[in-house]
């Protein structure tokens, strides 16, 4: 009969990055960052769009369209009021001409609204943030983290009416700045200190 041989020590967690494993997944601030958003992403449907081949997108909150509906309504409203007042009351008829086109410039932009915003999502990638909006005309910006130098958080009047916020981040070189509208303050919040975190270790080296 062998003697039984005494317990070794419990092994070790394994070691991580806190920054890395956040910015894989992002576990901690998914649910706030999702809070309120679309669920799906609208994708061009030209072949030569651009995208990324996995990873998870999030997207920015629904109260943004109706701000932003608010918004082009309103100037769509004062348009349709000016035109009338200088072209029947003044008898300007020539405000009718650019009256028009502005007219139908805005119903245009209210009509493709609700595309264009469920076109902008992010991605919190493990060494950069990736920023998409866009359908005809696409854009998608790549920001290390270790090169943010500024995190902002602004919300004008018609942002806190609706309760949504924009975060803004910069690097040294100016144009690659990038401004994510229509966040709740939650997941704005929560995304700001997110970022900080990271891009402090990233440059930190930890």
């Amino acid at each position: 009969m062998t003697n039984p041989q005494p317990p070794g020590p419990a092994p070790l967690p394994p070691t991580t990055d806190p920054g890395e494993v956040e910015a894989v997944g992002t576990p901690g601030i998914d649910a706030t960052l999702d809070d309120g958003t679309y669920d799906r992403l609208i994708e061009p449907r030209n072949p030569g769009r651009l995208a990324l081949e996995g990873g998870v997108w999030h997207q920015i909150s629904r109260k943004y369209l109706w701000e932003q509906l608010a918004s082009y309504g309103a100037m769509l409203i004062l348009t349709v009021a000016a035109v009338l007042v200088l072209g029947l009351v003044l008898d300007q008829t020539w405000v009718y001409i650019p009256g028009g086109i502005l007219a139908v410039i805005l119903v245009w932009t209210i009509a493709i609204l609700p595309r264009q915003v469920r076109a902008i999502g992010y991605q919190l990638r493990a060494d950069d943030l990736v920023f998409r909006r866009g359908i005809l005309w696409q854009r998608m910006v790549a920001v290390p983290y270790g090169r943010m130098q500024l995190v902002d958080i602004t919300h004008g009047p018609l942002d806190r009416g609706f309760g949504v916020a924009q975060l803004k981040f910069v690097t040294a070189a100016a144009t690659t700045g990038v401004t994510i509208p229509g966040l709740s303050q939650q997941a704005a919040e929560a995304l700001r200190d997110h970022l900080i975190a990271v891009a402090e270790s990233r440059r930190t080296g930890l």
